[in-house]
């Protein structure tokens, strides 16, 4: 099962935090929402498997 540990704002945002984690031997899906007028997804969220959710959420927090 898939944990959202984070909901970035753009997928610019989203990219940055998918490579640090996946760079931690993390596994990471991005789900868009909230589509804008630019085909630029507004909000991105950044899941994890459920077992690795607490290690993503100190790596994200030590930001």
């Amino acid at each position: 099962m898939w944990r959202v540990v984070y909901i970035a704002q753009g997928k610019t945002e989203a990219d940055r935090l998918m490579r640090l984690l996946c760079e931690e031997g993390l596994l990471v899906k991005l789900r868009a929402f909230e589509e804008t007028d630019t085909s630029e997804p507004a909000c991105v969220e950044i899941m994890v498997p459920a077992a690795e959710a607490d290690e993503a959420l100190v790596i994200i927090h030590a930001l």
